[in-house]
């Protein structure tokens, strides 16, 4: 699995009140959603991510609360992996579990800049910025994990492996 796109680098601490700020919650339709990610802290956000585009954030990515909004706003908006430093253990979780690729990597976290190029090698671990012309090397998803990603999360997964 290879993603590839612009990057959106925000600080430490992005918290889901951010990534969907909770007035929104009253609809849970997930383009719904999307029209709204980021735009407390990135008022453009919306109006400039473009399919396939990646989130690259500092340490404690999604932390705040555990709804599953925040990560489902985030993949229809049209980001394909989220790139950080650490991410709350909950936000980890449901990322995965609805099938939006994340990956911890301070080295990139560090040198990405707004607007850089990346491609993302999911089985491989590796970041390239093809802006600077540099690759770096994060944990590769396990094959478990790229079973899920593949089959858009673990709802997905399951049904695979029910049929």
């Amino acid at each position: 699995m290879v993603a590839q796109g612009k990057a959106f680098v925000y600080g430490n601490n992005v918290d889901t009140d951010v990534i969907i700020p909770a007035r929104y919650l009253n609809n849970s339709d997930p383009a719904a959603l999307a029209s709204h990610c980021m735009e407390d802290i990135d008022a453009d956000f919306v109006n400039e991510v473009e399919a396939g585009d990646v989130i690259v954030a500092g340490k404690n990515f999604g932390c705040g609360s555990s709804r599953e909004h925040a990560p489902l706003a985030i993949k229809t908006a049209g980001v394909s992996c989220v790139i950080a430093q650490t991410f709350a253990r909950i936000f980890y979780r449901n990322a995965i579990n609805i099938g939006l690729p994340i990956l911890e990597c301070e080295e990139a976290v560090n040198e990405v800049e707004k607007g850089d190029e990346l491609m993302v090698d999911f089985a491989a671990g590796t970041i390239t910025n093809k802006t600077r012309n540099k690759t770096y090397q994060t944990q590769p998803f396990p094959p478990f994990i790229q079973a899920i990603i593949a089959a858009d999360g673990l709802v997905g997964r399951v049904k695979e492996e029910l049929s």
